[in-house]
């Protein structure tokens, strides 16, 4: 078979299509070079992560009180305790969790002759999965909206908020309960109050014994001049803080339930305290179980800081 001819040309012409190939190969690892000097230099450039919470993990809930403020939030009418019952009142029954470095909390319950009062303990960690979030942060957000749903007022100690839907409008539907309210606007409870005679059906004076409500203040926090017991934001108490006062009326009774929430750093503290009573003429007074849960919220807020 006869050759193909060769062709000078053409082999230039290959020649100069590898050089250029090579060339455009060297020339295209220029920018990714330049793109991983740049990325490098945006990683050390960029944004330390947020701070991290104080707190890494939770203490025991139901060891965090001392027994001395648990005996004074559950009084037993001189009753005495035997060792075992003593222990079983203020030991307290801790709560069922997952995962106890992040929530904790404990239930202590003691009744008496003059009704059952009832105390919990709920403590959150909260931790920020948002490297540009700080823990602190987020607990903060998680409060404001816990304060948000309990409407504390927000134009300062005992002044109601002009926004706010009045509470005394809210009806409770669990457990066939009556008005649920800040200030016991309830029309029975208002009128034992002013006179001692209930308006709203009952017949007679209230049982012989029971304790005079027309000089106790407390029976409707929200017409406290003072703003001592109206539902507040707590100045004086951690990071944050507020407190919440209902009282509820329902066939069975009234209680009243005061809640105090605060923030420390990473950590969310609610204390709820209430006490009830199968005689609605003797209303559970506000300012002695509000006492009683800011002591306990010092203290703890105390212990936690140490």
């Amino acid at each position: 078979m006869p050759r193909k001819p060769f062709v000078p040309g053409a082999a230039v012409v290959v020649a100069a299509a590898l050089a250029a190939g090579l060339t455009g190969c060297t020339g295209s690892s220029s920018p990714d070079s330049d793109a991983g000097d740049a990325k490098s230099g945006g990683a050390a450039t960029s944004s330390p992560a947020a701070e991290p919470g104080r707190y890494q993990t939770l203490p025991e809930a139901c060891g965090l009180p001392s027994r001395g403020v648990i005996r004074r939030m559950l009084p037993g009418d001189d009753q005495a305790l035997s060792g075992t019952e003593a222990q079983k009142v203020y030991g307290g029954q801790a709560d069922i969790t997952y995962d106890t470095d992040r929530r904790v909390g404990c239930r202590w319950t003691r009744e008496t002759t003059a009704g059952t009062r009832h105390l919990g303990l709920d403590i959150q960690r909260v931790v920020s999965y948002d490297s540009a979030v700080s823990d602190d942060d987020k607990a903060q957000a998680t409060y404001d909206k816990k304060e948000l749903a309990a409407q504390i007022p927000s134009g300062g100690a005992g002044s109601p908020s002009p926004a706010a839907p009045s509470p005394s409008a809210s009806k409770s539907k669990e457990k066939g309960e009556g008005v649920v309210t800040n200030d016991a606007t309830d029309k029975g409870v208002a009128d034992k109050n002013a006179t001692g005679k209930s308006s709203a059906g009952a017949k007679g004076k209230a049982p012989s014994g029971s304790p005079s409500q027309k000089s106790d203040p407390s029976a409707d926090p929200s017409t406290d001049p003072s703003g001592s017991t109206a539902p507040r934001v707590l100045d004086d108490l951690a990071d944050a803080a507020f407190l919440n006062d209902k009282l509820v009326t329902a066939d069975s009774g009234v209680h009243r339930d005061v809640t105090v929430v605060f923030r420390t750093s990473n950590v969310i503290v609610k204390i709820t305290y209430d006490q009830w009573s199968t005689d609605k003429t003797m209303l559970p007074d506000s300012q002695e179980l509000q006492d009683k849960a800011r002591s306990l919220a010092t203290e703890l807020s105390d212990s936690l800081s140490e």
